[in-house]
């Protein structure tokens, strides 16, 4: 059942691939509007509204035309727009407003802009782009990409031989990779991974042995040398630590995130905090300075630990990652680089070694008590996907936006970390997409098994992922956890 299943992937998976079908405008410079034909697989049907945003076939539903397609099934849900929020509620009953699935009222195009509006679903916020815009009749409508959609409802979503949409309610979202990949979804990102770190699996690969810069995903082996440093009793989470006067210049610089002042005193915790959750260059700065006694003694530091690690594509400039110029008269532009591969054999070691920085990388927000400054996770997955436990995001011009994504899950037994690595996208809007589909493919591996033909090295064990004597004993202290807990 399952192989029927993969081999339908392509034809399941085809809305994603083409992101909706192809409304009534074939070129788009901005938002043009059109309609598709909407069914319920076996059900209900109608015209949803649509708007290609920028590019034809970039294509945005109208969250109203498809809640009324919806309605009495049990994917039924009710939703509430304002000129900014949407509040979207599973399972409740759709009370119409009198503008579903009617034609537009005009032939204008709308000025209207995607972005991340204020979006809740059961009273939880979560993460998605999407375009908000007010109706003649003075509600408000919500456009989102159809992909976003089936996600969030956990449905799968055809295109019929006859061009319209079909709704799948009786079948969850699923993901095939080798189909994504064939129809050039991939192009368009340097690399993608996706794997289990508890045994060092992989599920997928897509040219993740080719090294790319990765921007503040660096910051990951900053935290590992500080776990490092803290393991061997050389400083402690509660040491304060003197700012300096380079890491006051870069906070105040363009790059700056958190206004560290020099003389001010922080913690060592609340510099991980910084560092890990919005991406605090200056804290990454701080703690190197602290460990090392200077940033080049802390990069040396770096380079020797990727080396013991055995990341072979791996090469640090600076501790956070932003491109690095060297100091001849023309001066060379260098960023930090490494594979997927490296990636994950450096994410598995540090989730092995040192579990508890998910401690701090799953919270969605925290206050730096020292300075009474709040800071926020970039990772906008700990919104969309439950289980998500982490781990970094990064973005330069160079590198495109990164996305390093860890995942809780069990087997029955023990508990596994999922990695899903995403290097080089062209928005923090791709990133979250990519690295959700890829998510959810990891954790539809983990629990149903691979595609059958799935490219890219599927079914590999990582090969030199770094063995620690912490790490083994850290794999039966989870087991026993687990069990433990079985018995309540």
């Amino acid at each position: 059942m399952k192989n029927i299943l993969y081999k339908a992937m392509p034809l399941i998976l085809s809305v994603f691939l083409l992101c909706a079908i192809l409304p009534v405008n074939v070129f788009a410079s901005f938002e043009i509007t059109g309609t598709c034909r909407v069914e319920v697989a076996g059900g209900s049907a109608g015209t949803v509204k649509t708007l290609d945003y920028s590019y034809a076939n970039n294509t945005y539903l109208s969250l109203r035309d498809v809640a009324m397609v919806l309605k009495d099934t049990d994917k039924s849900f009710s939703v509430e727009i304002t000129n900014n929020s949407v509040s979207l509620t599973p399972g409740s009953d759709y009370i119409p407003v009198g503008v579903e699935n009617a034609p537009w009222e005009s032939e204008e195009n709308p000025d209207i802009s995607l972005r991340r509006n204020e979006f809740e679903v059961n009273g939880q916020k979560v993460s998605y782009y999407t375009m908000i815009m007010e109706l003649s009749s003075g509600d408000y409508d919500c456009f989102m990409m159809t992909m976003d959609m089936a996600m969030l409802l956990d449905v799968n979503v055809t295109i019929s031989d006859a061009g319209s949409l079909q709704i799948h309610t009786q079948e969850p979202f699923r993901v095939s990779p080798s189909a994504l990949e064939q129809s050039g979804y991939f192009y368009g990102v340097n690399s993608v991974l996706a794997g289990d770190a508890t045994t060092g699996e992989l599920y997928y690969q897509y040219q993740a042995d080719m090294p790319y810069p990765i921007a503040s995903t660096s910051k990951l082996m900053t935290c590992l040398l500080t776990m490092d440093a803290i393991a061997a009793g050389q400083i402690t989470l509660e040491e304060t630590v003197t700012v300096s006067d380079a890491v006051e210049m870069l906070a105040s610089s363009s790059d700056g995130v958190i206004p560290l002042e020099a003389g001010a005193q922080i913690t060592v915790q609340e510099l991980l905090l910084g560092l890990l959750l919005p991406s605090s260059n200056e804290c990454a700065l701080c703690l190197a300075e602290s460990i090392a006694g200077s940033e080049e003694a802390f990069v040396r530091m770096m380079n020797q630990k990727a080396q013991e690690l055995g990341l072979s594509q791996a090469v640090f400039f600076n501790c956070h990652g932003l491109p690095s110029y060297t100091q001849e008269p023309v001066s060379s532009k260098r960023q930090n680089r490494m594979s997927a591969q490296d990636m994950f054999r450096l994410s598995s070691y540090l989730l092995q070694v040192y579990p508890q920085v998910t401690d701090i990388t799953f919270l969605k927000d925290a206050k730096l008590e020292s300075l009474d400054f709040e800071v926020k996770n970039s990772n906008p997955l700990l919104h969309n996907l439950s289980g998500v436990t982490g781990l970094k995001t990064g973005t330069t011009n160079k590198a495109g936006a990164c996305l390093v994504t860890s995942l809780a899950a069990d087997d029955g037994t023990m508990e596994h970390d999922l990695i899903v690595v995403v290097f080089g996208t062209e928005d923090s809007m791709e990133r979250g997409r990519v690295s959700g589909l890829m998510a959810r493919y990891a954790r539809q591996s983990f629990y149903e098994g691979m595609e059958a033909t799935a490219p890219g090295g599927a079914g590999q064990t990582a090969k030199g992922l770094p063995t620690h004597a912490e790490a083994a004993v850290e794999c039966i202290v989870r087991s026993a956890k687990y069990e433990k807990r079985a018995e309540y």
